[in-house]
């Protein structure tokens, strides 16, 4: 099965969500994240207040700049002292190239020539490996890397937003819409009212992107807290549920595989406990005949990995919480509250909206 995630922003699917994609990817199940509003626009003209609101802080916390290096993710398990979690043996390394070798053997062996499998990634006979192809390999680029390092901050949590995937095990991709500071938004009373009449949901972005994908289930924000970035991702949602009810030509029926999640840290913020707590008209665009179902997911084995996860959104950190205790501590009690509500006493628990038909 594959589950899409819809993230209004970088972190915003870690901090709402993080527990469930670990427990989906424990089962071997499918999961890519589609980040909506990453793409940035001109920051010199920016107000201190829309600099605060796309998280850029005072401090200069630059991550690594290697692709995919990992050396910022915590070890599951402690390793040997003795050696480098990714090193070797010469014997282990013979008999993985082995297996490797003859894996590539039972593929190919309908064809009329053979292909080696090098676990070095090195070429062989002159044939090009996969990073030096292009649109293959690593997804941070040179050119991403060195403008983070040179000073753009959506670059910057862009490198976070992968680093996260990589620690999740899940397929990402950045539909790079502008932010909502960068479309013209400039306080609280704009950022957290409703959208502007001429700031549509990218409905037919996200339908094309999910039909790509084929998910078994789409996860988008319930929009709790208000910002506009997420109320049109919802709303975005939302609409694609009359696309089955469409009078000449039905389309296909989201009912059942849309669900909403609880926007953390913003849900925990406002004690939010039922869906008559969101103002009024946030829901009205749901069709007659379909209701929204809690459904719990219980992330007691998850819940330090969620915490882990969101630790990779640094540019996030001290905006949102503080610092990096604040922030596990907030995790642990909103999971509890959730888990209480759910009768899961004791425990972790995420709670998500399911649509069904009525």
């Amino acid at each position: 099965m594959t589950h899409v995630f819809i993230a209004p922003h970088p972190d915003d699917v870690a901090l709402s969500c993080g527990g469930l994609i670990a427990s989906l990817r424990e089962l071997g199940q499918n999961v890519a994240i589609l980040t909506l509003y990453s793409g940035a626009g001109g920051t010199d003209g920016l107000t201190a207040y829309q600099r605060e609101a796309l998280g850029f802080g005072s401090k200069a916390i630059w991550p690594v700049s290697e692709a995919f290096n990992r050396a910022h993710l915590q070890a599951d398990f402690p390793e040997d002292a003795a050696a480098a979690p990714w090193q070797a043996t010469t014997a282990q390394l013979t008999a993985t190239q082995a297996d490797a070798d003859a894996s590539a053997k039972r593929f190919w062996q309908r064809s009329s020539w053979y292909r080696r499998a090098h676990i070095h990634n090195e070429s062989l006979a002159g044939q090009p490996v996969m990073d030096d192809v292009r649109g293959q390999g690593a997804v941070l680029t040179d050119e991403l890397v060195e403008a983070a390092d040179a000073g753009d901050r959506m670059a910057r949590r862009r490198l976070e937003d992968e680093r996260y995937a990589a620690f999740a095990e899940a397929s990402i991709v950045w539909l790079d819409l502008p932010d909502a500071v960068f479309r013209g938004y400039e306080d609280d009373d704009q950022l957290l009212g409703l959208p502007r009449t001429d700031d549509a949901p990218p409905v037919d972005l996200l339908r094309r992107e999910i039909a790509r994908l084929e998910p078994q289930r789409v996860y988008l924000p319930l929009g709790i807290g208000g910002h506009v970035d997420h109320q049109l991702a919802r709303d975005a949602g939302v609409a694609l549920l009359s696309d089955a009810r469409r009078w000449v030509m039905p389309g296909p029926d989201y009912t059942g595989m849309i669900a909403l999640y609880e926007d953390f840290p913003y849900a925990y913020w406002e004690d939010f406990g039922r869906l008559e707590d969101m103002p009024g008209g946030s829901l009205a665009g749901i069709p007659g005949d379909v209701s929204l179902t809690a459904e719990f997911a219980d992330i007691g084995d998850q819940v330090e990995r969620k915490i882990r996860g969101i630790a990779l959104y640094e540019s996030q950190l001290e905006r949102l919480f503080d610092d990096r205790g604040a922030m596990a501590g907030a995790v642990r009690a909103y999971g509890r509250r959730v888990a209480d509500i759910g009768g899961l006493a004791g425990g972790y628990a995420e709670r998500y909206w399911v649509t069904t038909q009525t």
